[in-house]
């Protein structure tokens, strides 16, 4: 068994070889293949996506990389041009260029249009307006009101052609000249398109636009949705001594506009990492793997859950076997530039204690390219692929990118360009993933330790409404399966160091048996809120309580705007106070009750919601009164809270009865395979 020095050794002498020139280069050529000759583009299912898929496989080949491409089938968009014509008061044509969203939208040329203002969107604002036919302006913050979505949807409702958004915050802070593009998790018959501030301030003043005026324009624009289309995802492949198990690296290679961070540099820096592996003769033990992923920013028509469809498809129907052979997936994203002073890898809870173990023994030069050094943080999300690969059953980890500026200022705009490029960080880049592949690579055992998520579990459950039989069953469930996942993990160190020996059949076989623990943790306690974050299942509920509880206290203390409010924050009743029942009830159903091809990596884990629609309607309406009376709503409020305690019960007991299966998968793993050994 290797030492952590020797490994260092190997690391030391491999990383030679690594060129972030090369990387660099390889990560501009793949902005060349574009479905937009002027913006960029390269979506799912597109032939710039195909096209870029060629120079990668081909890459690989050059690198000395088995190289396969898997096939499968997805939703497709290519979007080619929106031009958006505008005349001022003296006659001169002033022309913008637009983003655009996947929606279906052909003007068959030069198209004129009566453009309206219509504020953010609401249903209470269109109710105000006659939009039929019209183009609609509208001014939204993704981030902090709603998404595309809704305000297309709404609008589409009422006859409008089409909506122009302009990005009001949360993205395309960067610029006033930014456009923004995201995935639309809506019906590709209700278009949108996206306009920067700075051409809807010029439009605005030319036209002397504001809320309900009309502008006259031409629009010129061909973005097509295309159904049951295909993409591939390119694998390349380096055979290790053992060519049943594997390490997976991955990079989604389609973007948005030129894409440069996102995902342009995280694919060359696999290759890179690849070339340099390659370069320096090493031989694996395992066979490590190294995909492009497609269609990761879009690619299923009508879904919430319409992103990550490339590896979605790689784990689940593609390549299902991978389940049980990868013990570790390192997904790579927005890596040539600062998210923060502390580099964090964002992991699967199985992972920390080994991540924190590389981060350990990394030298200090390499930790210190980062000012606070380099952490780990749990677990992992669904903005990046690495989620769809960790339910598949496949412990992941990526690069985190989420907490930064960058995703309010550049993040899905023209601007995520080599200008943002940052040469320091991306060497780190290079160095410390390459470091934590060797260390994977050198693994006996895949090394996870299944009490960390255990006791996040544990401190995640701080609701004071359940009863002490409830409450006290699932805690002393919980304590014997962490207690029996130490004992596990203890001796899978053992292992890893050397101070335990294994025959081969029975090693491979304890590989697969924690695996399959690993997916049994997924499958039990990894949850979706309304807003997409991984949570345990009694999360939701939880703090739907703890919302409920706040209105009720507001309510009966005549604090109607208070409640609703709180109210809001209840599932997706945000956009229940904003936009009509159609649209809302159109898009919960959507992220419920379809096929599980169609919802990926969100079938089974949302809760049903809490449907306040009708409620925040009553409290609006009573505070209209001159004495606003609560006390129907507030009753209503407490059979909710009733309703809730029920429902958090009936999880608690559910994880609990989880918790046992858990419990015992990993006590028969470790009295079949170290039975007899001590301690």
């Amino acid at each position: 068994m290797e030492t952590i020095e020797q490994q260092l050794q190997e690391w030391n002498r491999i990383r030679r070889y690594l060129d972030i020139s090369y990387s660099y280069v390889l990560a501009k050529r793949m902005e060349e293949p574009r479905t937009n000759p002027v913006l960029g583009y390269r979506t799912a299912g597109s032939r710039a996506e195909f096209e870029t898929g060629e120079v990668l496989a081909a890459e690989m080949r050059a690198i000395g990389l088995s190289v396969e491409k898997h096939r499968f089938t997805l939703d497709g968009w290519d979007f080619h041009h929106a031009r958006l014509t505008y005349k001022d008061e003296e006659g001169r044509a002033h022309t913008a260029e637009l983003g655009s969203y996947q929606t279906d939208f052909d003007t068959k040329g030069p198209k004129h249009y009566t453009l309206i203002d219509a504020g953010t969107g609401t249903a209470a604002e269109l109710d105000r307006l006659d939009v039929r036919g019209k183009l609609v302006l509208v001014h939204i913050n993704q981030r902090n009101d709603w998404w595309i979505n809704y305000p297309a949807y709404q609008a589409h409702l009422r006859g409008a052609a089409a909506i122009l958004a302009v990005q009001a915050g949360g993205y395309g802070e960067v610029n006033e000249q930014a456009l923004n593009a995201q995935n639309i998790c809506g019906p590709r018959q209700a278009p949108a398109f996206s306009i920067a501030r700075k051409d809807a301030a010029a439009l605005a003043e030319a036209a002397h636009l504001g809320f309900g005026r009309c502008a006259e324009v031409t629009l010129d624009a061909l973005s097509t949705v295309m159904p049951e289309t295909e993409s591939y995802n390119i694998v390349g492949t380096l055979p290790g001594e053992d060519t049943d198990e594997m390490v997976v690296v991955s990079a989604h290679y389609d973007s948005y506009f030129e894409g440069f961070q996102d995902d342009n540099t995280a694919v060359s820096l696999m290759l890179g990492m690849a070339r340099a592996l390659k370069l320096a003769g090493y031989k694996p033990k395992k066979t490590l793997v190294f995909c492009a992923f497609a269609a990761e920013e879009w690619g299923v028509i009508d879904s919430r859950y319409d992103w990550s469809t490339g590896a979605y498809n790689q784990i689940f129907r593609v390549r299902p076997d991978w389940a049980g052979r990868v013990i570790a997936n390192i997904n790579l994203e927005l890596p040539a530039h600062a998210h923060g002073k502390k580099h964090q890898v964002r992991s699967v809870y199985e992972l920390k204690r080994f991540l924190k173990e590389c981060i350990r023994a990394l030298p200090q030069e390499v930790a210190n390219l980062y000012p606070k050094g380099v952490g780990v943080v749990c677990p992992v999300q669904t903005w990046s692929d690495d989620f769809s690969m960790a339910i598949g059953g496949v412990p992941s980890m990526v690069d985190e990118f989420g907490g930064g500026r960058f995703m309010a200022t550049h993040y899905h705009s023209q601007f995520d360009n080599d200008r943002a490029y940052d040469e320091k960080v991306y060497l780190f880049h290079h160095l410390f993933y390459t470091w934590v592949l060797l260390r994977l690579d050198r693994c006996v055992l895949p090394p996870l330790d299944f009490a960390e998520r255990l006791w996040a579990l544990d401190a995640s459950l701080t609701s004071q409404k359940l009863s002490p039989q409830t409450e006290g069953a699932f805690r002393k469930k919980l304590a014997e399966a962490a207690r029996r996942a130490d004992k596990l993990t203890r001796w899978v160190w053992k292992v890893n160091q050397g101070e335990v020996t294994m025959e081969e059949a029975d090693r491979a076989a304890l590989r697969r048996r924690l695996l399959e623990i690993f997916r049994l943790a997924q499958d039990c306690f990894v949850r979706l809120d309304w807003s997409e974050n991984a949570i345990f299942p009694h999360e939701n509920t939880q703090a739907n309580l703890s919302a409920l509880h706040t209105a009720a206290w507001q309510l009966a203390a005549g604090m109607g705007k208070q409640a609703v409010e709180s109210l809001c924050d209840i599932d997706d009743n945000r956009y229940a106070n904003a936009f009509d029942p159609a649209v809302v009830d159109y898009f919960a159903d959507k992220a419920r009750n379809q096929p599980p091809e169609r919802l990926m990596w969100g079938a089974g884990r949302l809760q049903e919601r809490l449907a306040l629609g009708s409620l925040l309607r009553r409290i609006k309406a009573e505070e209209t009164a001159e004495k606003p009376d609560h006390t129907a709503a507030l009753a209503q409020v407490k059979q909710l809270k009733k309703d809730q305690q029920e429902l958090l019960k009936e999880i608690v007991k559910n994880e609990t009865a989880d918790l046992a299966r858990l419990s015992k998968a990993l006590k028969q793993a470790t009295g079949e395979f170290f039975a007899g050994k001590g301690e």
